[in-house]
Parts: structure tokens; C-alpha cells; sequence
């Protein structure tokens, strides 16, 4: 049995006006809006390293940082999923600076303005989108759309159209119009409907990271990581253990570093930012959320607060692949590998070509019953032949191309819970994947859509044959031979938040203000807030989350 150890274990070696745990998309940012104020003293840690390699600033340096454990990926896996056959799920998560930011495909999608409308219905009062949005354009410097109302043109976050679009994301998108979709340059414009590139977080064609955005400031030499913003100090390496509490007021935060514990103090707040799996998981091995699991661990409780952990949502996700020899698509093969030498060498002399692509550059939003006002499904067409841990490896295949599916507003909820008190155990994380039998619905509905685009002339003129789709009958007709498909291979797009959801009811763990209910000086600022999973990627979101936050702790100070 685990217990905490005491307090005196440790040594006090600093105290600070604020305290932000995890250095990822919306730490970054809300740490370093903190520290925007003059005087006020800020301790960002980062248990994980420094972004500084090749595999976070080249775009497709993810290719190798995603499928493994590594410093600077997690590797989670998921219990064991009863609605995919009983499959673990593979769960990636960023560790280090720019946390998922820094390992993520980097695409900018906010989701829809329903989404956040809908958030302010459930009570999340200043959280409609009209009230995001300011947030939105503050961390945003569009490089094309810096005069558009919804975007911005001067925030950190510099947002781009890829530099180098690769011809096949081109016929995707000309083969979804020929399907019958509308057009769309903008995901995050007026309307979210249509087939289009995506835009994403890069900048001259390197990665655009949230501690690129936020900490170094574009600089390499990395000024507020050496101390060029004085009120900054950012601590890499430093695993929290637990925060410390005087009565019901969180005071400090006890970590390992270099092999020792230490105290820091807190003179105002603490901000909790490691995200939908950590965040919960930190909580929980404090003494904060349901009592009965918590003293089962051995662990005192400080507060009894049942919807820790609970109200996980994620993104299932399905993929069909297109089997094709053409060295414009990656592929492990011997021409393949001589194109892409010659594209490192135009990387490293102008900062184009291959290397500068997300290999997820197109997609599409659309609805899968007519009778929907909003898109439902998410479509996201990569440059390669990919799979996840449940379909054979794709690199043995040669080149091809690929479309994933995934459904926006899951119905299914799962949780995290705790494996152990001891934070450097990996949490127990059970999404229940398709435990709402109305998602499956979706599932077959995305499968269906990306065979009618493979299908169009704009990309069946190259030929090439589809893997694992062979049963799926004329028209896509046989249901159960695709329900039997996404069973055996959906896993999840990275999307997981909600765990420590903001509300009004009994289940919610933050106020509107972010504040933990019931304990004073600390706060949650990241996705794991979300009362309901937004429709689109989860990255923007999270940067927007931790920009707000930032305001609400400022004026709460004041």
C-alpha cells in the first residue's frame, strides 16, 4: 500500500506567488500570461524534458516521437475495451515542453461555436463562444487570416498553411467535392462544413509548440528559460508528487527533482495543468476526489469530490487505407527513402518540401443524417499509409495514402482512476469506447464517407487497392461486416478531457472560474475541464482554456 510521505521528507526551496503544474498546451500559456504581470512570480514544472530536438521542431519528427514511450510520450495504454473486443487502447500523451502540443499532427481546428454555446447552457457562465473567442484571437497570429473577425493576427501561436500541401491531399479534397461536399478554407470560419486543407501550428515550417509560442518566444535563446522574463521560472525534470494543503487551502506542491523531493510554496494559487489523465490522477493522490477509492490507496482525503476522474470523453477513431506506389506519399521503401534524402537536404537549405508536412493535411466535416444542423463527423486524410497497435504494421506495406474517421460528440463516458498514490505510476484510464451504442452509428457512417471520396476519379485514377475493406459489399452496403471493422480496429485520435469537468451539478470538480469546489488556491487550467467534448481537435482549445485562465486568476488577485 501506498501512503504519502511526510511533508518534512522534503526540503522547502522556494516560494512563489504562482505555481503552474505542466508545462503543456494551456500551462505554457498560462503560466506565462501570469507572469506578464510586474512583480508577480511564477514556478512552471514540467516533470517531463526540454523541446529542443529535431523530432518535436520537424514536422515529421511526430512520426517517430508518437509510437513509443520516450521522454517525450507517456505511452499510456487503456484498460482493456469491451466494445473493441477487448483490445487495449494506445494512449500517447506530450511530456516535456509544449506537453501533446509538441508531439501532436499540430492541426488548428477550435471545434463549433454549438460546442461552446452549449458549455454556458450547462451553466459554464463567460464560457459561450462569444466569450472564448477573445481567447481564441489572442493566442492566434494567422498568417493568412490576420484580418478576419474570428482570428487573430499578433497572438504567440503562430498558425499557417502548410508550405509544401502534398499533390494527393489536393485530389482529396477535388475527389470530396466530386463526392458532393462544399468546399472550405477555414474550419475555424463561419462555417465548419466541407472538405478543405487544414491549417496548422507551424510557423517558416517548423512546429509552432506551445513553449515555442509561449516560453521561448520564437528565440533560440530560450529567454525565459534563462531567466529573460524575471518573474518566469521554468522547471524541467520536476515530477510533482502531490500538493500540500493547510486545512482546505492548497500552500505548495512536493516533487522529485534530480532524485530529491523538495516543497515549493505557493503565496496565491496553484494551477493544475497535465491534462485529462494526470490532472485527475494528481488530484486523486492528494486527497482530492471520491473518499471511498482514495482510502482504499491508503491515501488521506481532504476533500470528497466524486466526479474526479469521471466523465472521460474521447475521440474513437477509424482508418482506411489505400494501398499505392507513388513516392509523393511516404513509404518505407527503397525509392521512397532516396526521395526523402533529397527532401531533408530541401528542409534543411529552405524549410520546405516533405519534411515540412503533418502528414495529416487534409480532412473534412460533414453530417451523417441530412436532418443534423452540424457537422457530426470529423474526417482526416494523411499523406501515408497508417494504422495503430491493432493493425498491422503499415510501413511494410510501401506507400499509400489513408483517411481517418472519427465521431465529435461521443455519447459514451468512461474515467481515470488511480493505480497507485504514487504519481510516477501510470493511471488507470478506461474511456469505455462504444459503451453508447449510438456511437457506432457514426463509426459506419465515417467509414462510409471516405470509400465514396476514394471512390471519386480525382483519386481513383491513380489506381491502387484498399486493405481490409474487401467484405464491405456494393455501396457499402453490408453494416455488420463495418461494424465488425471498427470493433476490431478503431482506437482513439488523442482526444481524451472531461475529467475533471467544469459545471454547476454534484459531478462537477471546477467552477466556472476553474477553482477546485471546495478547496481554496488552486485551480484546474486545461482540456481535462471540458464539461463535453468539442467537435474538432482538442490542442487549440486547451491554449484557449489556459489564456482565460490566466485572466480569471489575474482577477481574482485583483
Amino acid at each position: 500500500m501506498h501512503t504519502h510521505a511526510t511533508p518534512g521528507a522534503a526540503r522547502a526551496t522556494a516560494d512563489f506567488d504562482y505555481i503552474v503544474i505542466g508545462a503543456g498546451s494551456a500551462g505554457c500559456a498560462v503560466a506565462a500570461r501570469l507572469a506578464e504581470d510586474r512583480g508577480a512570480t511564477v514556478a512552471l514544472l514540467e516533470a517531463g524534458p526540454h523541446d529542443h530536438h529535431f523530432s518535436v521542431w520537424a514536422p515529421i519528427g511526430f512520426s517517430n516521437t508518437v509510437p513509443k514511450a520516450g521522454p517525450r510520450n507517456y505511452a499510456y495504454y487503456t484498460e482493456p475495451q469491451a466494445g473493441l473486443n477487448g483490445r487495449r487502447s494506445y494512449q500517447p500523451r506530450g511530456r516535456g515542453l509544449g506537453g501533446s502540443s509538441s508531439i501532436n499532427a499540430m492541426l488548428y481546428v477550435r471545434g463549433h461555436r454549438n460546442d461552446y454555446d452549449d458549455w454556458a447552457a450547462l451553466g459554464c457562465k463567460g464560457w459561450g463562444f462569444d466569450d472564448v473567442l477573445p481567447y481564441f484571437r489572442r493566442s492566434e497570429h494567422n498568417a493568412r487570416l490576420a484580418n478576419d473577425p474570428l482570428h487573430g493576427s499578433d497572438g504567440p501561436l503562430h498558425v499557417s498553411d502548410l508550405r509544401s500541401p502534398n499533390p494527393f491531399s489536393q485530389r482529396f479534397v477535388e475527389a470530396s467535392l466530386q463526392a458532393g461536399m462544399a468546399p472550405n478554407a477555414d474550419f475555424n470560419g463561419p462555417t465548419q462544413e466541407g472538405a478543405g486543407l487544414y491549417q496548422v501550428t507551424q510557423h517558416n515550417g517548423e512546429r509552432w509548440n506551445t513553449a515555442r509560442a509561449y516560453l521561448h518566444r520564437g528565440d533560440a535563446a530560450d529567454k525565459a528559460l534563462n531567466g529573460g522574463r524575471s518573474g518566469l521560472s521554468v522547471l524541467t525534470g520536476a515530477q510533482a508528487l502531490r500538493i500540500l494543503f493547510e486545512g482546505r487551502r492548497a500552500t505548495g506542491v512536493e516533487i522529485v527533482r534530480n532524485g530529491e523531493k523538495q516543497v515549493l510554496r505557493a503565496r496565491r494559487e496553484i494551477v493544475l495543468s497535465t491534462g485529462a489523465f494526470n490532472s485527475p490522477q494528481l488530484l486523486m493522490a492528494s486527497g482530492i476526489g471520491p473518499a471511498a477509492q482514495l482510502r482504499g490507496l491508503g491515501i488521506d482525503v481532504v476533500h470528497d469530490l466524486p466526479g474526479v476522474g469521471e466523465n472521460l470523453q474521447d475521440h474513437l477513431d477509424i482508418i482506411v487505407n489505400k494501398q499505392l506506389h507513388s513516392t509523393d506519399l511516404f513509404g518505407q521503401t527503397a525509392s521512397g527513402l532516396l526521395r526523402m534524402a533529397g527532401e531533408v537536404m530541401r528542409y534543411r537549405r529552405h524549410r520546405t518540401g516533405m519534411v515540412t508536412s503533418n502528414f495529416a493535411e487534409a480532412g473534412a466535416f460533414l453530417r451523417s443524417r441530412p436532418e443534423l444542423s452540424i457537422p457530426d463527423v470529423q474526417l482526416v486524410f494523411v499523406v501515408a499509409l497508417v494504422g495503430n497497435r491493432n493493425m498491422e504494421k503499415r510501413s511494410k506495406l510501401g506507400h499509400g495514402y489513408s483517411c481517418h474517421a472519427c465521431v465529435l460528440r461521443p455519447k459514451s463516458r468512461g474515467h481515470v482512476r488511480l493505480r497507485s498514490a504514487d504519481m510516477r505510476d501510470a493511471p488507470l484510464i478506461d474511456p469505455r469506447f462504444l459503451s453508447a451504442q449510438e456511437d457506432m452509428a457514426g463509426m459506419v457512417a465515417g467509414v462510409r464517407a471516405i470509400r465514396r471520396i476514394f471512390a471519386q476519379p480525382a483519386l481513383a485514377q491513380y489506381g491502387g487497392r484498399e486493405l481490409l475493406t474487401d467484405d464491405f459489399g456494393p455501396d457499402n452496403g453490408n453494416e455488420d461486416a463495418i461494424r465488425h471493422f471498427v470493433r476490431a480496429h478503431a482506437d482513439t485520435v488523442y482526444h481524451p478531457v472531461g475529467t475533471c469537468k467544469m459545471g454547476i451539478d454534484g459531478m462537477a470538480v471546477v467552477d466556472p472560474e476553474l477553482r477546485v469546489r471546495g478547496i481554496d488556491g488552486l485551480r484546474v487550467a486545461d482540456a481535462s475541464v471540458m464539461p463535453t467534448l468539442v467537435g474538432g481537435n482538442t490542442n487549440a482549445p486547451a491554449i484557449m482554456i489556459g489564456e482565460k485562465a490566466a485572466d480569471l486568476i489575474k482577477a481574482s488577485a485583483r
